[in-house]
């Protein structure tokens, strides 16, 4: 993710998808962070602004996030859900007649909503209305009494809810889809829904490829990871005779893929790895020494976005053998992501200097490409380590040097399309139209459609 967002700064979902790893996490100060930058790209994201109102209320900001709410219902005035949370700060700041308001106005829409009710007593109640606040009350009992009775679906906006004001207890998740309209989930942040995704492949991909308007940026670093997203056009099977072993040896809890295309995670996901750095420290408690189990440990610091205690793990791997090279190699992937994070901090960020962000870039690259050389001294054939250090390289506009390491994981992998594709954009940077044309060509071929979209901008001629 912090690579996505350093190579396309202006993409508001970037910092969305951030946001949400960094919640999951429990970091709210640094999801509300992601959330500002999103916003200030896009100004009407409207998950940027549900969740930070979300997110502001869970910290007590209860002002700003009443602004966050008000923007969301006046971009979709039907929203129950941001009018019952909006309800929900007005009581908390002391406007309880505009709260009974807005729990009026979804008990109208949701006649069955308990916390609706539950919430509009005890406003009624701050005012003074105390006969209005035993008729919510009743309501609420003879509610309890139906679906004891089974005259009411306990399905129908779950009751739980109302024991809190704050927040819906009766969670299975602490996120919702989009297009999720269970009042009863008011208080979950919102992702957006898989449809959007589904859809992906169809509406990319279909027709005219070349005409397809592509942002043209480099094809991303591999990874070693438990996660790969599937593609119904790229072909090739990333393989090496190494990992093969290791998988095979039962020392990692699951399957190691090499990618450049990760799989997010889901929620059940994200805490199914925060088990197993658990469960992984208990086993380096018990032998130390065991450089599989640090590197295990390091992955599950990795996807759940503790970068520091990855590269951590990742060093005592090293120092426990230092034959091991996916330690170096997941260790210079992690410097560079975090290294990309902190330079996509600084350009959003007022308070950090370009000079810092030079100083950072100076020293932590020159780290990164210690490891990679590592990796490539004891693994030569490790094709990946090449590419890797290619686009490191090309990040320092060092473009002759780069086209060497992707020439290197051609030849070999005559199949490597990324290879190819950054080997194509990288002769173009530096003026050589037709080897960058014949690259990109071979990358399309091979499953890059993108390519064709910026061959075609390179040989159009004006008329």
């Amino acid at each position: 993710m912090n690579q996505a967002i350093h190579l396309n700064v202006k993409n508001a979902a970037n910092y969305v998808n951030r946001a949400l790893a960094r919640f999951h996490q429990n970091n709210l100060r640094g999801a509300m962070s992601d959330y500002d930058l999103a916003l200030d790209v896009d100004p009407n994201n409207f998950i940027g602004h549900y969740n930070r109102g979300l997110l502001r209320a869970q910290v007590g900001d209860d002002n700003r996030a009443l602004e966050d709410f008000d923007f969301v219902i006046k971009m979709e005035p039907d929203n129950m859900m941001a009018i019952f949370n909006r309800g929900l700060l007005k009581y908390q700041t002391g406007d309880y007649k505009g709260a009974i308001k807005d729990y009026s106005t979804v008990i109208n829409e949701h006649p069955n909503f308990m916390a609706g009710y539950y919430n509009r007593a005890e406003a009624r109640r701050k005012i003074g209305d105390k006969n209005g606040a035993e008729r919510d009350e009743f309501k609420i009992l003879k509610m309890q009494l139906d679906r004891k009775n089974g005259l009411l679906s306990s399905n129908t906006n779950n009751d739980k809810s109302a024991g809190n004001k704050d927040e819906n207890t009766d969670d299975k998740s602490k996120t919702r889809k989009k297009s999720d309209k269970n009042v009863s989930n008011y208080g979950k942040i919102v992702i957006a829904d898989d449809s959007e995704s589904d859809q992906k492949y169809n509406s990319y991909y279909r027709g005219k490829v070349q005409d397809r308007n592509v942002e043209v940026r480099m094809e991303p670093m591999y990874v070693l990871t438990y996660y790969e997203k599937m593609s119904e056009v790229k072909r090739n099977i990333n393989y090496h005779k190494f990992i093969d072993n290791l998988n095979r040896s039962g020392a990692l809890p699951k399957r190691l893929y090499i990618t450049n295309d990760e799989a997010p995670l889901s929620e059940a996901q994200v805490k199914e790895h925060f088990a197993m750095i658990d469960t992984h420290t208990t086993e380096i408690v018990e032998n130390p020494q065991d450089s599989r189990k640090r590197f295990s440990r390091a992955v599950d610091f990795y996807l759940v976005q503790d970068f520091e205690n990855s590269i951590e793990d990742l060093t005592q791997a090293i120092l426990n053998d230092k034959t091991f090279f996916p330690a170096y190699f997941m260790r210079a992937l992690v410097r560079y992501k975090q290294l990309e994070y902190l330079k996509a901090e600084g350009q959003n960020t007022a308070n950090v200097s370009q000079g810092k962000a030079a100083m950072v870039a100076a020293i932590d690259y020159d780290v990164v490409k210690n490891d990679l050389d590592n990796v490539i001294a004891l693994a030569p054939d490790f094709v990946y380590a090449y590419y890797n250090r290619g686009n490191l390289l090309s990040v320092l506009k060092d473009y002759r040097s780069a086209i060497i390491d992707y020439s290197k994981a051609i030849d070999l992998n005559k199949d490597f399309a990324e290879a190819y594709f950054n080997r194509g954009l990288t002769y173009i940077f530096l003026g050589n139209n037709k080897k960058g044309i014949a690259d990109l060509s071979k990358a399309g071929e091979l499953g890059i459609v993108s390519a064709y979209n910026i061959i075609k901008r390179f040989t159009e001629v004006p008329e």
